[in-house]
C-alpha cells in the first residue's frame, strides 16, 4: 500500500501548529500556576510530538532546536529546574521560533534567513544556561507527584520488588537506521539476566498498511542484575533519541510507578494490563486477582472490582490502582474525542455549502411549479423535498460553526506581552467562548479584535501608579465575551480604564473640520467620530497605537462581514466595544415582502410579529412617522419611500416589526409573501456604499430579491432620533425592548 507523504506531510504541519498552539496556551496556564503537574506534562508531550514527527520526515532544523526545548522541559519536569516568568518568556519565544521552522522548512521546503538563524542561535544560548546552570529546585515537590492526599501519602513508600522494571518502545525508525532491536536484548543478557519479558504489539497495524521496514514493537522487562541505572542505560545508547524508555531500579518509589502508569503509550484500557504494563503487578499476582474475582462471581456473588481485590491481596499499592483507573478514563476519553472528529479541508466544505445554495433555489423553483400545476400529489411531494432541503441545509451550515474561544484564546498570549512592554499589568477575561459562528467569519474578525484590544492595553488602561491614584486596583482588567442575540452574534470588548475623552475628541473634529462648531452631537456620536479615517487623539505615537491608522480599517472589515460596531464610554470607568455579526455569510432563514413590483427578504431571527395597518393608521403614520403598538412607540420606515421605488401605495399595508439589540423599529411594506429561504449573493462594488441592503438573493421564478440590513436601517433611525430629540425636545424617542438581553 503506498502512502502520499505530501498529504502525511501537511497532515504533521496541521496538527504541528496545533501542538504550538496548545503549548502557548499552557505555558501561559503554568506562569500562574508553576505547580500544575499536568499542564507541565501536556508542554513536554507537545514538544517531545513535534519533534519525533519531523524526524519522520527529515526536517532535521525542526527535531535539532525542538530536542533542546524538550531537555530544557524534562529538567523541569524531574524538578531540576525552577519555573520562572524569565522562563516562560523564554519557552514563549521558542514556541514563535518552532512556528517559524515549520512554516519555512517543512510548509514551503525553503531555510531560514540569516535574522532567523541569529534569533535562533540566541535561544539556544539562552537554553543552554538551563541545561548546564546550577541545580535550581522549586521549593515544593512537583504537582505531577503529589496531586490528590492519597498518592501524597503513598509517595515515599516502595514497591516490594528485587528486580529492575525496563520498559522500552522502540521508535518506528529504528530499523532503518540500522539497529537491531534482539542485539539490546541480547546485551542485556550478558550483564545480569532478563527474568521475564513481554512482547507487546498494540502498534501493530494490519497486515496491508504494515511497512516491512518499520519498527512496532515494545517489551517490558524484568532484569536482575548488579550493575547500576547508568550502566543499564548505556546499552540504549545508539536507540535514545528514537526510543521512549524508562528504567526503575528494586524497591522503586511508587511515584515513579505512577509516573509511569500515565507515560504508558498504549491503548491498554484494562486496569490489569496497565498495572503488569508498568512493572507493578507480576502475571502471577493478576491471574490471583482474576481468579479470586471469577470464583465470587461463581457464587452468585456481586463482582468485586479488580482493583479492590488486588490491594485486599495486598498484591499493589492503592494509589497505583488510582492511577491506572486514572489513565483508564484518559484513554476512554482519548478514543471517544478521535472518534468524534474527521478533518475536513475548509475548500470541500465551501464547496458543499456552495451546492446546497443552489439545492435551495431549485428547490423553490420547484414548489413555485407545483402551485401552479394545482397538483396536490405534486405539492406534497415538493413539500418534503423542501422539509429534506432545510435539513440538509442546517447540518451543512453546522459543520462549518466553530466556537469562537480558540480565537479568544490566542489573545491571552497577545495581552501578556503587550501588558509587559508598556509596564502594565493586565489580565484578561473571557466569557462565551463556546458560542459558535461561521468558519469564514471567525477567520476575518481576528485582526479587527486584536487591534481593539491593543487599542484599549495603550489608550484605555492606565498605568499601575495611575490607577492606585484614582482609587483602582493596579491591576488592569479587559473583558472578551460573545452571546447570541436575534440571529445574530456580540463580541464585546471592554475595559476599566480611563474612557474616552469627550472633550478632546470634539475638539479634534472640529479642529478637523468633521463637525461644525455650532454642532451640538450627542455622546454616541461624537464616541463613533474615532472611527474615522486618520483620527487619533494621541498626544504620542508609540509602536502601538496613536497614528491614527487602524481604527476606520476596523470599522470598514466588520461592515464588510455585514456587521455593526457601537462604541460606550464613561469617564474615569472605561469603555466598551460591541459588534454585531452574522452567524453565517451563506444561507439564511429570511421573512419575504413586497414593495410595488420588487420583493426584500428580512431575516428571520430579526422579526418580532406583523401588523395590518388600518385605514385610520394608515393616515396618521403617514403624517407623524411612528406608530402606538399597544402603548409602545414604534418608529417606521415606509420601504417605498426609503427606496424610491415609485408608485402609490397598495390598497393594504402591513407593519413588519424588528428588532435589533435594544432597539425595535417597523418596516411599511405592500405584501407579507411569507418565510423564504435565503441563499445570500454578495453584491458588486458598485453597490458597496448602498445604505440599508447587505445583499441579494434569486427567488425561485429567478426574480433577484434584495436582502435588508436591518441594523444600519435602525442606526438611521436612531441617528435621526437623536437629532430630532435635540432640536424637539418634545418628539418620541426609539423604542427600546423591554426585554432583558
Amino acid at each position: 500500500m503506498s502512502i502520499n507523504l505530501d498529504q502525511a506531510l501537511q497532515t504533521f504541519i496541521v496538527e504541528a501548529r496545533e501542538l504550538l498552539q496548545d503549548m502557548e496556551t499552557s505555558l501561559l496556564r503554568l506562569e500562574s500556576d508553576p505547580g500544575d503537574g499536568d499542564t507541565l506534562g501536556a508542554i513536554f508531550r507537545a514538544a517531545h510530538t513535534i519533534k519525533g514527527s519531523a524526524g519522520l520526515f527529515g526536517l532535521e532544523p525542526i527535531v535539532g532546536f525542538t530536542h533542546v526545548v524538550e531537555d530544557v522541559l524534562d529538567r523541569v519536569r524531574d524538578g531540576t529546574v525552577a519555573i520562572s516568568g524569565e522562563l516562560i518568556a523564554l519557552l514563549l519565544e521558542c514556541g514563535d521560533h518552532m512556528q517559524e521552522l515549520i512554516t519555512v522548512v517543512a510548509d514551503q521546503g525553503g531555510q531560514l534567513d540569516a535574522a532567523a538563524e541569529s534569533r535562533e542561535a540566541g535561544l539556544r544560548q539562552r537554553l543552554q544556561r538551563y541545561q548546564d546552570g546550577p541545580a535550581q529546585h522549586p521549593a515544593q515537590p512537583p504537582a505531577a507527584l503529589a496531586t490528590d492526599e492519597l498518592t501524597r501519602v503513598c509517595a515515599e513508600a516502595g514497591v516490594a520488588s528485587e528486580l529492575w522494571h525496563i520498559s522500552l518502545r522502540f521508535g518506528r525508525e529504528v530499523l532503518r537506521n540500522g539497529m537491531d532491536p534482539l542485539s539490546f536484548l541480547r546485551y542485556l543478557n550478558s550483564q545480569g539476566e532478563i527474568v521475564r519479558i513481554i512482547t507487546l504489539a498494540d502498534c501493530m497495524p494490519a497486515a496491508e498498511a504494515m511497512d516491512a521496514e518499520a519498527c512496532y514493537l515494545g517489551f517490558e522487562i524484568d532484569y536482575q542484575s548488579s550493575a547500576d541505572k547508568a550502566t543499564i542505560a548505556e546499552t540504549f545508547d545508539f536507540v535514545r533519541d528514537d526510543c521512549l524508555i524508562h528504567i526503575l531500579p528494586p524497591h522503586s518509589k511508587i511515584a515513579e510507578y505512577i509516573e509511569l502508569i500515565h507515560d504508558l503509550p498504549e491503548d491498554a484500557a484494562r486496569l490489569g494490563e496497565l498495572l503488569v504494563g508498568s512493572g507493578a503487578l507480576t502475571l502471577q499476582e493478576l491471574e490471583h486477582g482474576l481468579g479470586e474475582q471469577r470464583a465470587n462471581s461463581a457464587q452468585n456473588n456481586p463482582a468485586s472490582p479488580l482493583g479492590e481485590i488486588l490491594i485486599e491481596q495486598r498484591s499493589v499499592e492503592p494509589a497505583l490502582v488510582q492511577a491506572a483507573l486514572d489513565k483508564q478514563s484518559q484513554i476512554q476519553e482519548h478514543k471517544s474525542k478521535e472518534s468524534r472528529y474527521i478533518r475536513v479541508q475548509a475548500d470541500k466544505l465551501d464547496e458543499l455549502i456552495s451546492l446546497v445554495g443552489e439545492l435551495v433555489i431549485a428547490g423553490a423553483g420547484a414548489s413555485l411549479l407545483a402551485q401552479s400545476c394545482r397538483n396536490d400529489a405534486l405539492q406534497e411531494a415538493t413539500s418534503v423535498v423542501a422539509g429534506l432541503v432545510e435539513e440538509i441545509r442546517d447540518g451543512a451550515l453546522r459543520l462549518r460553526m466553530v466556537p469562537i474561544g480558540d480565537t479568544f484564546n490566542r489573545f491571552q498570549r497577545v495581552v501578556r506581552d503587550v501588558s509587559h512592554e508598556l509596564g502594565k499589568d493586565i489580565e484578561l477575561h473571557i466569557s462565551g467562548a463556546d458560542t459558535e459562528l461561521d468558519k469564514t467569519v471567525v477567520e476575518k474578525i481576528g485582526d479587527p479584535l486584536m487591534h481593539l484590544l491593543r487599542n484599549a492595553m495603550d489608550h484605555g488602561i492606565e498605568p499601575p501608579e495611575a490607577r492606585l491614584a484614582a482609587g483602582k486596583p493596579g491591576r488592569g482588567n479587559l473583558h472578551l465575551n460573545a452571546y447570541h442575540d436575534s440571529g445574530s452574534i456580540v463580541i464585546e470588548i471592554a475595559d476599566d480604564g480611563r474612557g474616552l475623552d469627550r472633550e478632546r475628541i470634539l475638539h479634534k473634529a472640529m479642529e478637523r473640520g468633521l463637525l461644525a462648531a455650532t454642532a451640538t452631537p450627542s455622546d454616541q456620536e461624537i464616541y463613533n467620530l474615532i472611527f474615522e479615517p486618520g483620527f487619533s487623539t494621541a498626544a504620542a505615537v508609540t509602536n502601538l497605537s496613536g497614528r491614527g491608522v487602524g481604527m476606520d480599517v476596523v470599522k470598514r472589515n466588520i461592515i464588510a462581514l455585514r456587521g455593526s460596531v457601537e462604541l460606550d464610554s464613561q469617564p474615569g470607568r472605561g469603555t466598551r466595544v460591541c459588534i454585531r455579526l452574522p452567524l453565517t455569510l451563506a444561507i439564511i432563514d429570511g421573512f419575504l415582502v413586497g414593495v410595488g413590483q420588487a420583493s426584500y427578504v428580512v431575516p428571520l431571527d430579526m422579526v418580532q410579529e406583523c401588523v395590518e395597518l388600518s385605514a385610520q393608521d394608515r393616515r396618521a403614520t403617514r403624517e407623524r412617522s411612528y406608530l402606538n403598538l399597544r402603548g409602545e412607540v414604534l418608529p417606521l420606515v415606509f420601504l417605498r419611500d426609503h427606496f424610491d421605488a415609485g408608485g402609490s401605495a397598495g390598497r393594504r399595508e402591513n407593519v413588519v416589526v424588528v428588532q435589533c439589540s435594544e432597539y425595535k423599529a417597523g418596516l411599511v411594506v405592500d405584501e407579507l409573501q411569507g418565510e423564504f429561504q435565503t441563499v445570500i449573493k454578495p453584491l458588486g462594488k458598485l453597490f458597496s456604499a448602498l445604505r440599508g441592503i447587505s445583499g441579494s438573493t434569486i427567488l425561485g421564478n429567478g426574480a433577484v430579491a434584495l436582502i435588508l440590513d436591518v441594523p444600519a436601517l435602525i442606526q438611521q433611525i436612531v441617528q435621526q432620533e437623536s437629532r430630532n430629540s435635540q432640536s424637539l425636545p418634545g418628539t418620541p424617542t426609539l423604542a427600546r425592548s423591554q426585554a432583558t438581553l
